[in-house]
């Protein structure tokens, strides 16, 4: 069985998700943008052998609990240099030091990570950044800061592009099943029916 755990926090009030399957106590952890011994203590508790931090993309908000935790970094290869760059991770925007270490593996549209029961597909969704990925696993698929419940992700920060985000969406989280449920980077879940409905950034798409 498969777990999924969120987790709130940082200046930004970041999703990060704990994932990891209660057979084989292994998993990944998606979006650590902040430290938490609330998280380090629950990767304790369960002896839950983490194998990859995936960041959604390169910025700060999503990043910067990656040293601390010290698990290997995955992220797009589009977004590897925001890892390090403060003026494409945003860390000069919040003021924090950007200290992320070198990503252990970088990604491609459609890359597989799996581990046990826990299987990723990695769909390239461009825009909020060039490097933008969504994480679709089952019925689930974490949108990162592509797309949000009634919402979508922030093109007006550099190298963000409206255009792209609205297409990644509408080409590659719209086909989708209705059902599946969205886990964003901020706010709460959805599901993409709901969202193909009820969101109005995407009625003219």
């Amino acid at each position: 069985m498969v777990e999924v755990k969120a987790f709130v926090g940082g200046l930004l009030e970041t999703n990060c998700y704990l994932v990891y399957s209660t057979d084989s106590n292994v998993g990944f952890l998606i979006d650590p943008g902040f430290f938490s011994r609330k998280i380090a203590g629950e990767i304790q508790k369960n002896d839950i052998i983490v194998r990859n931090i995936i960041n959604t993309h390169g910025h700060i908000d999503h990043t910067a609990g990656n040293r601390n935790f010290g698990y290997p970094v995955l992220i797009h290869e589009d977004d590897n240099e925001f890892l390090k760059n403060p003026s494409k991770n945003l860390s000069f925007f919040v003021n924090i030091l950007s200290n992320s270490p070198p990503a252990d593996r970088l990604l491609k549209d459609k890359d597989i990570i799996e581990e046990r029961d826990i299987r990723f597909e990695v769909i390239h969704t461009p825009g909020h950044t060039p490097g933008s990925i969504s994480l679709r696993m089952g019925n689930r698929v974490f949108t990162g800061d592509a797309l949000f419940r009634e919402s979508v992700g922030r093109t007006d920060f550099p190298y963000g592009n409206e255009a792209k985000l609205l297409d990644s969406i509408q080409s590659r989280l719209m086909t989708l099943p209705d059902e599946t449920e969205i886990l964003p980077g901020h706010g709460p879940s959805s599901t993409i029916g709901w969202e193909r409905g009820n969101n109005p950034f995407l009625r003219n798409i």
